[in-house]
């Protein structure tokens, strides 16, 4: 814990410094609390036969202090809860690199689901595997970005074919090459889609 000393053997007054030997914040924020409150009470009982001048400038030297705790305080107050902040973003995106790693496995199965004749015991088998995995990974965070039919974003999309098509308004996704995801709100990565040109403006 850290140590209160004066400030040295010569000195007047009774301030005291903090000596820091690598406490904690709550433990630095509480010695802070009892240096102010010794301060104050050194006002408010000065020694006897103290100066009216002497009384005036150890409130005004401890009114400065107060000040100087205030602003401390305050500082580790943002410290602690910018650090909370980056801790909880660690843990819930730590998984981001294995996850990305994963993605190819994804695009294989669904390659694979999509080349094997439906209702078999392979493609049966396949799709229990696929789901099983799927669902891990979405317990984790991993979501996957709009199918087709959505306007192209530039954010979360990445247009790979453009085709003209008069059918459908201009920059629609028409066709998803290959899916994106999402780790909770953070772009893990875009989709590769065909975006249809030529068509209507798309209204508001």
């Amino acid at each position: 814990m850290d140590e209160r000393t004066p400030r040295g053997a010569d000195d007047t007054d009774d301030t005291y410094i903090i000596e820091d030997t690598g406490g904690s914040i709550e433990e630095i924020e509480r010695e802070m609390r009892e240096t102010a409150e010794e301060a104050e009470e050194a006002v408010s009982n000065p020694a006897e036969g103290g100066t009216a001048a002497g009384d005036a400038a150890l409130r005004d030297e401890n009114q400065q202090l107060k000040d100087r705790y205030l602003r401390t305080l305050a500082d580790f107050d943002n410290l602690r809860k910018r650090t909370e902040r980056e801790k909880a973003d660690f843990f819930r995106y730590a998984l981001a690199g294995v996850l990305k790693d994963l993605l190819p496995v994804l695009d294989n199965f669904d390659r694979g689901l999509e080349h094997a004749e439906e209702g078999d015991e392979f493609h049966k088998g396949m799709l229990l595997i696929y789901k099983q995995l799927y669902e891990v990974l979405q317990k984790h965070g991993l979501k996957p970005i709009e199918e087709s039919g959505v306007h192209f974003d530039p954010n979360i999309h990445e247009a790979v074919v453009r085709e003209e098509d008069d059918s459908v308004p201009s920059q629609t996704v028409v066709a998803v090459l290959q899916k994106g995801y999402f780790l909770h709100d953070r772009l893990l990565r875009p989709a590769l889609v065909k975006v249809a040109v030529g068509g209507p403006d798309r209204t508001a």
